[in-house]
């Protein structure tokens, strides 16, 4: 074989690993996603041009060190620079496609970046390669095409509550456990540790916890505010259910997440344990003495709840309430002000977004 004939095959064997790489990238993506193709889900077109957009960057890399190693004399400059901004616009629009599902970015924002990086990654490579003038139509056709994307998709985006957004993701691709996405905080520096389903429900530990307390407590009522998608909800009822008594009041404000939940609850087994309302936490009328109390609604009102439904906890129950962390700290603060009043004894557990665990000061044998 002469040596032509050798970079021939060599160059081609590069272009197929390259483009290979491409496609476990985007097989990856879809996995994460928790999508699959040809599901009858319906997933809107966005997602599928978000997932191909993250795997873009390493063909068009491979086809331009292709396209130079295939000449001879190809320019080493710009070899490497298709190498590195390539990787580079990849790994940005790979952590952009997790941040996307964390935080529920819109559908189409990864689309609408990689256009602008592609194009300016075009512009720089026409300059690297001694091209004048650096900028052509392909060039300027993708910065502004993704200009309009983004002005496109991000007021729709914008428009929407976040527990919208989340039920509308949860519709499409379900349920994906992932890395917890609050950051970093003093009494918790490692929430990577934990795990979330998504933004608003609580740390999946979170939920096993829920579920242990309630065996061990052996409650006959629990009252919880912010019921969102029901996840809390199930897994307590899920203990009432192996206890074989008690019953759980939730209650939820937004009536399009309440229509959710019910359908949820409804689907979940556990239907005759739990007791559903679509009103205001607190406007909502209790009868009976509660044992387990579970604050996790809007965090401004947490405080009020707890005060409100505080002359009707057992003396031996718990309140508990969520997001009580540091980064948080409307519920934290509202949380020492509750036990500076001598209202409550408690303790602040440790995880990514805080969960307070209390029990009223008077009536306690």
């Amino acid at each position: 074989m002469n040596l032509s004939s050798f970079m021939h095959n060599w160059n081609l064997i590069l272009l197929i690993v390259v483009i290979a790489c491409a496609v476990a990238a985007g097989y990856c993506d879809l996995r994460r996603r928790n999508i699959r193709l040809f599901q009858k889900k319906n997933i809107s077109a966005l997602v599928y041009l978000d997932i191909l957009s993250t795997a873009a960057p390493l063909t068009m890399a491979g086809w331009v060190v292709f396209g130079e190693l295939r000449d001879a004399g190809g320019r080493i400059a710009l070899i490497l620079s298709a190498l590195f901004f390539g990787g580079a616009i990849f790994v940005y629009l790979w952590s952009e496609g997790r941040r996307a599902k964390q935080f529920q970015r819109p559908d189409g924002i990864v689309w609408g970046e990689f256009l602008i990086l592609a194009g300016g990654a075009r512009v720089a490579l026409r300059l690297i390669g001694g091209e004048h003038p650096a900028f052509d139509m392909f060039s300027i056709a993708g910065l502004i095409a993704g200009g309009l994307v983004i002005a496109w998709v991000l007021p729709r985006f914008l428009k929407k509550r976040e527990e919208h957004l989340i039920i509308e993701r949860v519709a499409q691709q379900g349920e994906v456990q992932q890395s917890e996405y609050t950051p970093p905080t003093a009494e918790c520096p490692h929430p990577e540790r934990w795990t979330m389903m998504d933004s608003m429900t609580a740390e999946v530990e979170v939920l096993e916890f829920l579920k242990q307390i309630v065996l061990t407590l052996k409650p006959e009522l629990i009252v919880e505010t912010g019921t969102f998608i029901a996840a809390s909800t199930i897994k307590m009822a899920e203990a009432l259910r192996a206890n074989g008594l008690g019953r759980i009041i939730t209650c939820e404000f937004d009536p399009v997440v309440y229509a959710k939940a019910k359908e949820r609850i409804e689907a979940s087994g556990v239907r005759e344990w739990i007791e559903i309302r679509n009103q205001s936490s607190l406007e909502m009328e209790i009868s009976g003495t509660i044992d387990l109390f579970f604050s996790d609604s809007d965090l401004t009102i947490r405080e009020d709840e707890i005060r409100r439904f505080l002359p009707q906890m057992d003396g031996n129950g718990l309140i508990l309430m969520h997001d009580t962390s540091s980064h948080y700290k409307v519920a934290r603060e509202a949380a020492f002000r509750l036990e500076h009043e001598g209202l409550i004894s408690m303790v602040l557990l440790p995880t990514p977004r805080g969960l307070m665990i209390g029990q009223k000061r008077a009536g306690r044998k």
